[in-house]
């Protein structure tokens, strides 16, 4: 099969093209031939070790998966004999496992029982390679944030694949959702749900001191203190990018005495989540933010906008 392989760490020319052997589904496994991944900004830490910590986990030298994606949309080819769950012709997306990638090829091999679920039938696969990694992380920090119906949300980097989820969740969940992006997104936030959208080219923030219950920063730009100003007393501020040098270094530098809950980890994956998902897609209550679409055989120019810090939303990596 082809697969996008990473021999080294690096920039995105470090990905290349190569035929792999396909994977054969062992006994609790299905074999998927993948119609659509995405690059994330896990694919992209991962290929270029940023942060350095990537090497102590995934290789110290170079990546010892070289196969990266950690999403994947595509079809049931084969099941192993033990399954019982899955069959030929299920339409599956979700996580391939942040350990496992895997999900920029054309097939994979995962265990039944993984972080995917069926897909809706009307849904294509390149919306439904966009879901996963962005609507997976917003639900995971704003349910560890507990929020709920009535509260003011303040959704920072409003346009991106985390944020653009999280706004459209946090409306579902009756929050009050404020997007904070540049002045050519204030209308997509706007047509996501949020009731009121910032601009931080424009706006002064420090204007709207101590007003949020809850203030979920997505992409790691908007200074820690700053960040904590916008919460009221007793409210919560998610930090969804923290990376641990950024937590230590917050560890250090205190909350000036502020009395707010401070989040931060990394996102768990789950099978419920992506049915969730399908639920809340089959009702129009939520839609993917697609920047862009590559084949896999451009998969490097993928990785590049991915990183660039200019996309709007998700960029999808087409795989048949």
């Amino acid at each position: 099969m082809k697969a996008a392989i990473a021999t080294a760490y690096g920039g995105p020319d470090v990905i290349r093209i190569a035929e792999v052997p396909t994977p054969s589904p062992k006994q609790n496994e299905v074999l998927i031939r993948i119609h659509a991944s995405a690059v994330n900004a896990a694919d992209w830490r991962l290929r270029s070790a940023n942060p350095w910590f990537v090497r102590l986990v995934f290789g110290l030298t170079k990546p010892r998966k070289p196969i990266l994606g950690v999403v994947f949309a595509g079809e049931v080819v084969e099941t192993g004999s033990a399954v019982t769950k899955y069959k030929k012709g299920d339409r599956l997306f979700g996580w391939t496992s942040i350990m496992g990638l895997g999900g920029h090829a054309e097939y994979i091999a995962l265990k039944e029982n993984g972080a995917f679920a069926r897909m809706p039938d009307a849904m294509s696969y390149t919306d439904a390679a966009a879901i996963p990694f962005g609507f997976g992380t917003a639900l995971y920090f704003l349910r560890k944030a507990n929020v709920e119906r009535g509260q003011r949300v303040l959704i920072y980097g409003a346009s991106g694949a985390v944020g653009s989820a999280a706004v459209q969740l946090a409306r579902v969940m009756g929050a009050e959702v404020t997007g904070v992006c540049s002045t050519r997104n204030m209308e997509l936030v706007r047509s996501l749900g949020a009731t009121e959208v910032l601009d931080y080219t424009k706006d002064d923030l420090s204007a709207h001191r101590d007003r949020f219950d809850v203030v979920f920063e997505t992409v790691g730009k908007l200074p820690f203190k700053q960040c904590l100003e916008l919460v009221r007393s007793g409210g919560k501020l998610v930090l969804g990018s923290d990376l641990p040098a950024d937590m230590l270094k917050r560890a250090f530098s205190g909350k000036d005495g502020r009395k707010v809950t401070v989040i931060s980890g990394t996102a768990g994956e789950s099978a419920e989540d992506m049915r969730h998902f399908a639920a809340l897609w089959e009702q129009q209550q939520i839609r993917p933010v697609i920047d862009s679409t590559f084949p896999l055989a451009r998969i490097q120019e993928a990785h590049a906008r991915a990183e660039s810090g200019r996309k709007v939303g998700n960029v999808v990596v087409t795989v048949a």
